[in-house]
């Protein structure tokens, strides 16, 4: 499948980055798959590689529960537990929207992916063009804050206090949209900084 690249006044770039970016917003994207998921409500999921082992349980369980809602998640789903959590997405009838942390030409995406994208149901979104074949700490910084970006509302399963999952995070809030947790210890201190109970968000979904 071909990547094609969208820029800003483009009908199928997602007009949202430049709402919240302003002047920092991407100069373009570049994408594979149907761009007409961008207009769905996203959920954007970010979390730290440092994920205790009782919040990956729970984040799986929060994953089928969404997936079987039909609610359109984003993610760059790199870590191990975010793999596993595309996976169960992909399971699913409900578009998914991938974003790497490098260009697409060279991307690997498994038979379900492929599947999905062959279907219409997965979209692949990047920021970076074909010359970016390997994922570095700093691109994916980006990657995480474009996702968060992009989403109505954002998962954070885990965030390391003052870490970079943790300043997606606190941007998210700043910029008014809503962040969702796990109501556990390890996640109080986000809890306190205006993050949401995961609960509230699946009741919602249903």
């Amino acid at each position: 499948m071909d990547v094609v690249r969208i820029e800003p006044g483009d009908s199928t770039f997602p007009a949202v980055s430049v709402d919240r970016l302003g002047d920092t917003a991407p100069s373009c994207l570049y994408a594979m798959g149907d761009t007409t998921i961008l207009r769905n409500s996203l959920l954007g999921l970010v979390c730290s590689i440092q994920c205790p082992g009782s919040i990956v349980i729970q984040t799986f369980d929060a994953i089928r529960a969404l997936r079987d809602a039909g609610v359109v998640v984003i993610g760059g789903f790199h870590s191990p537990m975010e793999r596993e959590c595309l996976d169960i997405l992909l399971r699913g009838n409900q578009p998914v929207i991938l974003c790497p942390a490098k260009g697409l030409r060279s991307l690997r995406i498994g038979q379900n992916g492929r599947q999905a994208l062959k279907e219409g149901r997965l979209l692949i979104l990047s920021l970076f063009d074909e010359a970016v074949r390997r994922t570095t700490a700093a691109q994916a910084v980006r990657r995480n804050n474009l996702v968060a970006v992009l989403a109505n509302a954002v998962l954070v399963p885990h965030a390391v206090p003052r870490g970079k999952t943790w300043d997606t995070a606190l941007s998210a809030l700043g910029r008014g949209q809503e962040v969702f947790t796990f109501s556990v210890e390890e996640n109080s201190e986000i809890l306190e900084t205006g993050a949401q109970s995961c609960a509230e968000l699946l009741k919602a979904a249903q």
